[in-house]
């Protein structure tokens, strides 16, 4: 089903902004809206809803930028730690940085950035100071003793009012942050709980995508939601609170739903009276509602299971998890009784390296292989070889099938590969010359300045973003960058693409 939609988003985009806007109008005065998952770049929501725009937020956003103040919560922890963001691949107060950009060239801005749980780190205290002398307010809200049993503790002028009260002039307050455990709910409240004391009404409500309450509970697309969080070992559920409350179905997730108790008696001891009855209620999410090929969309989600699997294992491979983190992702995973050989390019990068092997054209005896599916289902694959990684060359092949460049035209002036393998060989000291993923595309884009079939094939490398894609090793950090820039959705074997430990 490569290729086809399952989502309509402009659909989705005009029930969602008709949702909210009935939310704001619900409490008659401030709403803030906790934004669930990735605010931009959700390529999570573009894999499993094959339609689905990984910008639609920030289009929302933009077409109520005159009705919305928006506010960014990042954990002092995160910041203290380094936590990655791992389609990136950079830390999370990076990505606070870039998304204040974001926001900036779409023409929004951001009201203010709150460091949550600050406790005068030093790696947060820096990032204060950098953003406070670019003229960004900045807060800082400590953590709370006791929360989140302690409700007389919390709903006090020593638990949220002890927090900084953050202005705000637009009905709308939207929260957002570069990832999860960031804030926002407390953030929310602690707002709350300050309007309330100034005699001024809000409420809070959270915009939500995964996982979808209308959707049954083990559809593929709210297991993949389950994958996707298997470090966090999230699970889904129907809601108790909403069944009890509307004899309905409704799936949520385990956190929402053993929160609420606690969120609901806050909610009661600031304002008087909780506003919900069920974590359900407090989502808007008209997700379910754009798709408008199940088929196509349960399709996506198996291969998005499959994919976390995957990238699990490599990231324990790496130290970056745990091992309860890869059972969990291949327990998800056997629900739906798929496995990476469902992932028609993992047979493909298999036979590739087999191939390499076959022919003896590796490089310091490791046999490396790499296959593509292209947006009209062509399977493409490459190896390495003492010249070029196994993800150069099929990125290579690729751009040549996408382009239709007969296979023995050669792409790369002759004079360029020399040059760069003698750099690496004799001037930067690498132990193998042979040319990686970044190494190919500046060779592609120097060669591009001569020779015309190069510059046709550089123009064809925006159609691999997108694209799946397998390795059979681990990318080096060089073939990790140029893939990314791409926009692959690459998965990888757990081998390493050398005996060194240090790769370069």
């Amino acid at each position: 089903m490569k290729g086809k939609i399952g989502f309509d988003n402009e659909k989705y985009l005009a029930e969602q902004t008709a949702a909210i806007l009935e939310r704001v109008g619900t409490f008659g005065g401030k709403l803030y809206l906790e934004f669930g998952g990735k605010l931009l770049f959700d390529y999570h929501a573009a894999r499993v809803l094959p339609g689905f725009d990984p910008n639609v937020k920030m289009r929302l956003l933009q077409g109520l930028k005159d009705k919305a103040d928006i506010i960014l919560c990042i954990y002092a922890g995160d910041i203290e730690r380094k936590k990655v963001r791992a389609d990136f691949g950079i830390t999370y107060d990076t990505d606070a940085l870039k998304l204040i950009d974001d926001f900036r060239e779409r023409g929004l801005d951001i009201c203010a950035v709150v460091i949550t749980r600050f406790d005068d780190q030093p790696a947060a205290t820096v990032f204060k100071n950098r953003l406070e002398r670019q003229d960004i307010r900045v807060y800082t809200h400590r953590a709370i003793r006791g929360y989140p049993a302690d409700i007389n503790r919390i709903v006090s002028d020593e638990g949220y009012g002890a927090n900084a009260y953050i202005e705000t002039k637009h009905p709308l307050v939207v929260m957002t942050a570069p990832g999860p455990g960031s804030g926002k709910l407390s953030t929310c409240l602690s707002q709350l709980y300050h309007d309330y004391r100034q005699g001024r009404k809000s409420g809070y409500a959270k915009f939500e995508t995964f996982p979808i309450w209308s959707l049954p509970l083990k559809h593929p697309v709210n297991v993949a939601y389950e994958a996707a969080t298997a470090d966090l070992r999230d699970f889904n559920l129907i809601d108790p609170f909403h069944l009890e409350a509307y004899q309905k179905t409704a799936i949520n997730y385990n956190r929402d739903v053993d929160a609420f108790p606690v969120v609901k008696a806050i909610f009661e001891r600031i304002t008087g009276a909780a506003p919900y009855r069920s974590p359900t209620d407090m989502g808007v999410n008209r997700a379910g509602f754009g798709i408008v090929d199940n088929a196509v969309v349960e399709d996506a989600a198996r291969q998005e299971v499959i994919r976390r699997y995957l990238r699990a294992q490599c990231e324990y491979a790496l130290g970056f998890t745990d091992k309860g983190t890869v059972d969990r992702a291949h327990v998800v995973m056997t629900q739906l009784n798929v496995g990476p050989e469902h992932r028609v390019v993992v047979g493909s990068a298999w036979n590739a390296a087999r191939e390499a092997q076959r022919t003896g054209k590796g490089n310091q005896g490791i046999y490396c292989g790499a296959a593509i599916e292209l947006q009209n289902g062509t399977i493409v694959t490459g190896k390495n070889s003492p010249v070029m990684h196994a993800a150069a060359a099929v990125v290579l092949n690729a751009v040549k099938t996408v382009a239709n460049i007969p296979d023995h035209i050669h792409l790369l002036s002759p004079s360029v590969l020399e040059s760069i393998i003698r750099f690496k060989r004799d001037l930067a000291n690498k132990k193998s010359a042979s040319m990686d993923l970044e190494d190919t595309m500046i060779a592609l884009c120097i060669s591009a300045t001569t020779n015309p079939t190069a510059q046709m094939a550089l123009e064809k490398l925006k159609d691999l973003s997108g694209c799946d894609m397998h390795m059979t090793h681990i990318p080096s950090p060089g073939d990790e960058v140029g893939l990314r820039r791409l926009g692959v959705n690459l998965t990888t074997d757990t081998n390493f693409p050398s005996k060194n430990l240090f790769l370069t």
